[in-house]
């Protein structure tokens, strides 16, 4: 099995202390840099023999590299180039069916940011005065990079103030126009296809909610959307309409179109340093070789961990308040990209797939989820990300301090406490049975894996650098693992299945052809 050679690699180090790796010369031979980024592994149980075992899994990550980023159709299911690296660089041609897409691209970049640019500026005016309020509805992909990318960016907001819908449950939309001006809210609507059918829900809500307020609601809306007759019923003016193409897949479309709402926040120059951020990674993973390219390092840490040791989840720890909807953005990349149990010939996969991918931010994890992390019976392997510079110079005490608690978990993690440390530390209230079992209760196993991403501070660029980064990791895990990183038909049955059920809750048609099950909810719920 292609695996075999990491998984013993993995049992023969098992029992061996990451900690007795740790000379002087580790943390710089097993870390990363990359425009300002570092990415330290050393905290891992890798050594040189399965670092060399890895990289001879990755040996058709440079091919697979080149063709996705040159346009070929990579994802193989559904017939379409991957081309979201192409929304934020220009500095090459990129051709899909032999025509160059960058000058369309271009193109629906400057028309977003003109039209930004006049709603921030209030040359664009609604019907009750300037644009106070926006309002992007939309799901996924639609939703998960904007809101992550908006509240990320939250101190290079400039423009009106943001709001994000997604659930198709009423009460996400309610609480979010509760205390909006329909006359000065501008509605986003975000659906490549405009026809998704939690997405467009919620925009008929807005829609209703504006229109008692305002004559047109039409010319409050913007669409997201290369519809463009579907758009045009809604009465949204074609300026209004930015579409993009299906080689850009939703949860890698913010780069674009989806990414407007945060633009509006941004500006359209903070947005186009995002990009830059994006373009840099992307020519740091097409130039640097083998252990100096960090997306590629990152993708060998999680294959060892995965499929090596068999670590069946991942935690995503931001020590950077800013970053709280990062974890949920990650969850979605990789689990719905490497989600997968069938290779790309369509065979069942004889090893595992992606993993599940979790976490928060900072020290609010350290009260919740740390105690399994630390003392459960399950590794879980850990990715701290931290910056340099806070946004608050007046607080810089208390940045210190999340950066203190950010590097005592990993050293924690590793190090662990042994159960004569842990009697030493209670062998002045306790004595004999009683001091035994209580020493056990502090005992931490340590050796637990952890990696930190260092960033210098958190701006528009190096946040497009960590998406891209994730992004490319996602990407050569998926090659590695010889899987399509970029359809998604495990969300097909259930959208089918929720559709046919529609009529089902409203009492309109007869749940009898449901199982038993599905029968008694259905009576339960609707009685």
């Amino acid at each position: 099995m292609k695996f075999d050679a990491l998984l013993s690699q993995a049992t023969s180090v098992k029992d061996r202390k990451i900690l007795d790796l740790m000379d002087n010369e580790r943390a710089s031979a097993y870390s990363v840099q990359a425009d300002g980024l570092l990415f330290d592994y050393s905290k891992t149980n890798i050594d040189s023999a399965s670092r060399d075992e890895l990289l001879a899994l990755a040996n058709d990550v440079p091919a697979a590299r080149e063709a996705m980023f040159s346009g070929q159709k990579v994802n193989e299911t559904e017939g379409r180039a991957v081309l979201h690296t192409a929304l934020r660089s220009f500095e090459r041609k990129v051709s899909v069916d032999g025509v160059d897409v960058i000058p369309d691209v271009q193109s629906t970049l400057s028309r977003m940011g003109e039209f930004a640019e006049n709603v921030r500026t209030g040359a664009f005016v609604a019907q009750g005065g300037a644009v106070t309020d926006v309002v992007n509805i939309g799901i996924g992909g639609s939703d998960l990079g904007p809101v992550m990318a908006a509240t990320a960016l939250s101190p290079f907001h400039s423009g009106p103030k943001t709001h994000f819908v997604s659930n198709v449950d009423g009460a996400h939309i309610a609480d979010t126009l509760a205390d909006l001006n329909p006359a000065t809210t501008l509605i986003i609507v975000a659906s490549k296809t405009f026809t998704t059918i939690e997405t467009m829900t919620n925009a008929k809500t807005a829609w209703d909610w504006m229109a008692k307020d305002v004559a047109d609601p039409g010319a409050q809306f913007a669409a997201l959307s290369s519809n463009a007759e579907k758009t045009a019923e809604w009465g949204i003016a074609p300026e209004r309409v930015f579409g993009f193409e299906d080689w850009v897949g939703g949860r890698y479309s913010m780069w674009g179109p989806i990414g407007l709402s945060v633009m509006l926040a941004i500006g359209a120059e903070n947005f186009q340093r995002f990009l830059d951020g994006g373009a840099a990674m992307d020519t740091h993973f097409l130039t640097a070789q083998g252990l100096d390219n960090m997306p590629l390092m990152l993708a060998l840490v999680g294959i060892w961990h995965n499929q090596g040791c068999g670590y069946a989840t991942r935690a995503v720890l931001p020590y950077d308040q800013r970053l709280l909807r990062l974890p949920a953005y990650l969850q979605q990349l990789e689990m719905e990209s490497n989600g997968k149990s069938v290779s790309m010939d369509g065979e069942t996969l004889p090893y595992e797939s992606g993993p599940v991918v979790w976490g928060e931010p900072g020290t609010n994890g350290q009260h919740a989820f740390y105690q399994l992390i630390h003392q459960g019976t399950r590794v879980v392997p850990c990715e701290f990300i931290v910056a340099a510079e806070g946004h608050e110079p007046n607080l810089e005490h208390q940045h210190r301090l999340l950066q203190a608690n950010c590097l005592a978990q990993s050293e924690a993690l590793m190090c662990g406490r042994s159960l004569d440390e842990a009697r030493s530390k209670v062998a002045n209230k306790f004595k004999g049975a009683e001091l035994e079992r209580q020493a056990a209760h502090r005992v931490f196993p340590g050796n637990r894996p952890s990696t930190t991403l260092c960033i210098p501070k958190l701006t528009p660029f190096t946040l497009g650098q960590i998406v891209a980064l994730y992004e490319h990791r996602v990407f050569a895990e998926g090659v590695i693992l010889g899987i399509n990183s970029y359809d998604q038909w495990g969300v097909e049955l259930g959208k089918e299945l929720a559709t046919a059920l529609g009529p089902v809750m409203d009492g309109t048609e007869s749940a009898e052809d449901k199982d038993a099950s599905t029968q008694a909810l259905v009576s339960f719920l609707t009685s």
